[in-house]
């Protein structure tokens, strides 16, 4: 089969050749993947892979080989999928991490869900009923943070958009923000504690949110991409009173009930899967470099030409 491998000689470090087709076990199904995406983890990760590898989790396609005892989805069926080695045609997957696609859902826009959707799905599940409670998101606009503070909006929260850039706003208060904050200085600033933090920058984002906790607060901490470190003063992390709480998140295991709740949302309207980018896998280059250097508003989608190279018809 055609895959994105990994080669180290080349700057984005992956290039379109030939892998060996995936073998599945008894409780994976098969599936002819159309889309997938790229995260910017798993980027940062490249370097640490041999040459050859095959990465990527974020897939979407149709199953073209059932699960051998009987879980999972049929043939034929559009899923959308979660497990390693999505980029490339055909991926050997969990029926556990693969959820059948309703009408109205576009397999592209799936294909942007998996990793980022089910991040923020399952990290504000953890930080418990945020209805009436003001969360606030760091890093909105990326593929994070825009589904995080639509899927906390929706959910009845206030929700607070920090950015960088103030040229998101507007985006960003269509999406559901209630207030947007632009720059360090200004998230310092923000006047009113909040009750519920997803941080996805790190540094000292991380460190301006602890500060804005209410009491019985919790910050999830659920990325890093600002890549600095986090310098707390010394005492900032006492506060009489209620605990406040810093929560990590790493939970991937059996996602496929909740990609099928991602994907009810997307195809009913009330979840934009936010695509910033797509086309061929075969401009992987431009691609990568547009994530990279953060051009990207949302996610990056390739395009998988179907059937070729696989000797497999589609249904």
């Amino acid at each position: 089969m055609r895959a994105l491998v990994v080669d180290p000689s080349l700057p984005c470090g992956l290039r379109l050749g030939e892998a060996a087709d995936p073998e599945p076990g008894p409780g994976q199904v098969l599936v002819q993947v159309r889309h997938a995406s790229l995260n910017p983890g798993e980027l940062g990760m490249l370097a640490q892979l041999p040459a050859g590898h095959v990465g990527g989790y974020d897939a979407a396609g149709v199953v073209v080989r059932p699960a051998a005892d009987g879980t999972g989805p049929a043939a034929g069926t559009r899923v959308l999928a979660f497990g390693p080695g999505a980029w490339a045609e055909l991926l050997a997957v969990s029926s556990a991490d693969v959820a059948a696609l309703p009408r109205g859902a576009a397999l592209a826009e799936a294909a942007a869900l998996p990793m980022a959707g089910m991040t923020v799905l399952r990290t504000l599940r953890a930080a418990g009923s945020v209805l009436g409670r003001r969360v606030l998101v760091t890093g909105a606009s990326g593929a994070v943070g825009r589904y995080g503070l639509q899927l906390a909006a929706r959910a009845g929260a206030h929700v607070v958009a920090s950015v960088r850039d103030g040229v998101h706003a507007p985006a960003l208060t269509a999406l559901g923000a209630h207030e947007v904050v632009v720059g360090l200085a200004a998230l310092r600033q923000v006047g009113e504690p909040v009750d519920v933090v997803l941080e996805t920058v790190g540094g000292p984002y991380l460190v301006a949110a602890w500060a804005l906790l209410a009491p019985g607060a919790t910050l999830q901490s659920i990325g890093w991409a600002g890549g600095e470190p986090a310098v707390f003063p010394p005492g900032s992390t006492f506060f009489p009173g209620v605990a406040r709480t810093l929560s990590s998140f790493g939970d991937a295991a059996a996602v496929g009930a909740d990609l099928g709740l991602l994907a009810g949302l997307l195809a009913s309207g009330a979840l934009s899967a936010q695509v910033g980018w797509r086309g061929s896998w075969e401009r992987v280059e431009e691609a990568v470099g547009m994530v990279r250097e953060r051009k990207v508003t949302g996610k990056a989608v390739i395009d998988i030409a179907p059937g070729a190279g696989t000797g497999l018809t589609l249904p």
